[in-house]
């Protein structure tokens, strides 16, 4: 994850650089359930409207959550599918919020009504993440469903006029990336607290779909309105958080932007990026699905490092005797290509290997994804 707001703030109010380090234990983004009531064709869980056999019980949760906490796991996302939809979902909250983690919820927001808002207040959740790829009928078409670009931002505004922070998550693709403006107009609108950019990865059926990425100057494009919108929002005092993921090359591009734009803090930046790190997938960021399968983060579904039904999710992501999670460990990663040639190693740290892994079968090549020239990574 790029927090992209907090980097152009180092144009007006630069901090000290510290050195790069690691957080004590990974963030736990956990799909609780693959139960889910749309279809989103970029889904990257395959997720439906149906039950699933052999998902993880209530009191298992439990147990691994007690594992979780003595790992020192500082974040639990509750994810799905959709979690609204789990039996247990504000019993599983409040086991987390008592044990100290912080809990945040991914919801696609339809299921966030009048009738549960009172819950979802009393879970005190320390962010409510809400999915919406594009305005009215273009979010609709991504999602499968009539109405669920309404059902959404009432959601929002439910958890808006309740006090909790909120942001909006949006995929973008080649068939929604003009709708990135007016996204982020939504965001203004509903004063929402953060916006989260996600670039297509190449997972579930976001796999299937990887025909429709956004051409790489549809993402330069978009990352500029980001850095802009980022800008103007700090400069005119507005509280507002701007994110991107899966795509670290964020990173280096919003060097290059800072180099034409504010040459004067490039050094800075540069240093400042460095300090970030870039990906952090097997390091940083974990997974655990609905059965207890723990893979190194939600893009890496078709490769389980273990089950937390036989070895405590501890053991398993302290276990480098798997080639990949060893690799992914490693810094400098041993990369290949472009990645293995570029100058930015530092910045990025090799970008998603997923998509490598997806498009040629060797987890180290170079990642298809990567937008920038051969210029602009030194090569």
């Amino acid at each position: 994850m790029f927090r992209l707001s907090q980097f152009i703030r180092e144009i007006d109010n630069p901090t000290p650089v510290k050195p790069f380090r690691n957080p004590p234990g990974p963030v736990v983004i956990w799909n609780l359930l693959r139960k889910c009531n749309l279809g989103c064709k970029h889904c990257y869980s395959s997720s439906s409207n149906k039950d699933f056999s052999g998902e993880l019980e209530t009191e298992e949760l439990f147990t691994v959550m007690e594992d979780l906490k003595s790992f020192r796991v500082p974040v639990l996302i509750l994810s799905g599918g959709e979690p609204l939809l789990h039996p247990d979902i504000f019993k599983i909250s409040k086991r987390g919020k008592d044990m100290g983690f912080y809990v945040a919820l991914s919801s696609n927001g339809t299921k966030i009504t009048e009738d549960n808002i009172g819950d979802i207040v009393a879970m005190d959740y320390n962010y409510v993440g809400v999915s919406i790829d594009g305005i009215g009928a273009t979010n609709d078409k991504f999602r499968v469903m009539e109405g669920a670009y309404d059902a959404a931002v009432r959601g929002v505004k439910l958890c808006q006029d309740a006090g909790i922070k909120v942001g909006l998550r949006f995929t973008m693709t080649q068939d929604n990336a003009e709708e990135l403006p007016k996204m982020l107009d939504l965001m203004d609108e509903l004063e929402v607290d953060k916006f989260y950019l996600s670039h297509l990865n190449y997972a579930g059926r976001g796999n299937a779909a990887r025909e429709d990425d956004a051409f790489f100057s549809m993402t330069r494009d978009a990352m500029e309105v980001m850095f802009e919108r980022s800008l103007k929002a700090q400069r005119a005092g507005i509280e507002r958080e701007y994110v991107t993921g899966n795509n670290d090359a964020d990173g280096v591009f919003m060097l290059q932007w800072i180099k034409k734009h504010h040459p004067e803090h490039a050094e800075h930046m540069e240093q400042k990026l460095i300090q970030w790190g870039g990906n952090a997938t097997g390091v940083n960021v974990s997974n655990i699905d609905n059965r207890g399968n723990v893979h190194p983060d939600t893009m890496w579904s078709h490769h389980t490092l273990g089950n937390v039904k036989d070895r405590p999710f501890s053991e398993i992501w302290s276990d480098v005797s798997n080639p990949l999670m060893a690799g992914l460990k490693q810094r400098p990663r041993l990369l290949k290509g472009r990645c293995g040639d570029c100058k930015y190693q530092a910045i990025c740290n090799g970008n998603t290997r997923v998509r490598a892994e997806r498009t040629t079968g060797d987890a180290w090549a170079e990642d298809p994804g990567c937008y920038l020239t051969d210029a602009e990574i030194g090569l």
